[in-house]
């Protein structure tokens, strides 16, 4: 997929988001592990976000493999660390194609 049409996928992610009561904190945050597309904050818990789209639910899904998992833990450790933040977090993943966009929480279970 294309920077573009992700980052078009990251726009519908965040408005969805939004509109759930999510305030974003971050975008984009980089460690040498890897990237966390979104920080959030809802309900007293840190969310951090990974945004996954497809033309359609499977196959965006089935782009968070294990070793992307991994990486985002890493990331999230590291932002963690990083800020000095001892709070309840959890990863989620926000699923976007071109018809619907689906909050899928807690991919680490």
């Amino acid at each position: 997929m294309s920077r573009a049409k992700g980052n078009v996928a990251e726009e519908r992610a965040v408005a969805f988001l939004q509109e759930r009561g999510f305030f974003i904190v971050e975008r984009n945050f980089y460690s040498r592990f890897g990237e966390i597309d979104v920080i959030a904050t809802k309900n007293k818990a840190l969310h951090f976000i990974e945004v996954k789209s497809g033309v359609d639910y499977e196959l965006a899904i089935q782009n968070i493999t294990p070793k992307k998992l991994f990486k985002l833990i890493k990331t999230g450790d590291v932002y963690m660390s990083k800020n000095k933040l001892n709070v309840d977090f959890v990863y989620d993943a926000v699923i976007v194609t071109p018809k619907e966009i689906d909050l899928v929480e807690n991919i680490t279970l």
